[in-house]
């Protein structure tokens, strides 16, 4: 029995440990370079299943491509103030930061609560073709479980709702 209090005792001193480190900043990542909006197109989908993006079927030999794809945003009317929705929504998000808001462009940095892990999520208005391509990918790790495409979802959801986003992005 002692050793079991002692293992109890050591794997809550780990716990505590790795919350503290990734309070700390520890797990954030650093910004990846190559994002924004090149020749029309957001940045190519990860190497691994950690990120999701409207374009992947524009890298058909991506070794990602078919866990990457999602449906790009949809909208009536001006696409710029749909943007512009989608930027009020992901500033009220808590734990989203928008960094960049252009006319055809947003950049936010998303993170998780405890170990803050750090997400990129761009939007690219392509007003030409009536939709919003999203890319969002984590910076580190082998695998989002799943994370980049729920904030992806629930989003869509809050903005083809026409509602505000008070809980979007809590993962």
């Amino acid at each position: 029995m002692k050793i079991m209090g002692i293992l109890l005792l050591l794997a809550l001193m780990l716990a505590v440990l790795v919350v503290g480190a990734g309070q700390l900043g520890f797990f954030s990542g650093r910004t990846p370079d190559g994002l924004g909006v090149q020749a029309g197109r957001l940045k190519a989908p990860a190497q691994t299943p950690n990120s999701v993006s409207s374009q992947a079927g524009l890298f058909p030999g991506h070794p990602q491509r078919r866990y990457a794809e999602i449906a790009p945003f949809t909208y009536t009317g001006d696409g710029q103030a749909a943007l512009r929705r989608l930027a009020a929504l992901l500033q009220s998000s808590d734990r989203c930061l928008l960094v960049t808001q252009s006319p055809d462009y947003l950049y936010a940095q998303c993170s998780t609560r405890w170990l803050k892990f750090t997400d990129d999520v761009e939007f690219y208005l392509d007003a030409s073709a009536g939709v919003i391509h999203v890319r969002s990918a984590s910076r580190i790790g082998r695998s989002d479980l799943g994370v980049n495409r729920a904030r992806v979802e629930a989003l869509r959801a809050r903005f083809a709702a026409g509602g505000q986003a008070s809980d979007i992005l809590q993962k």
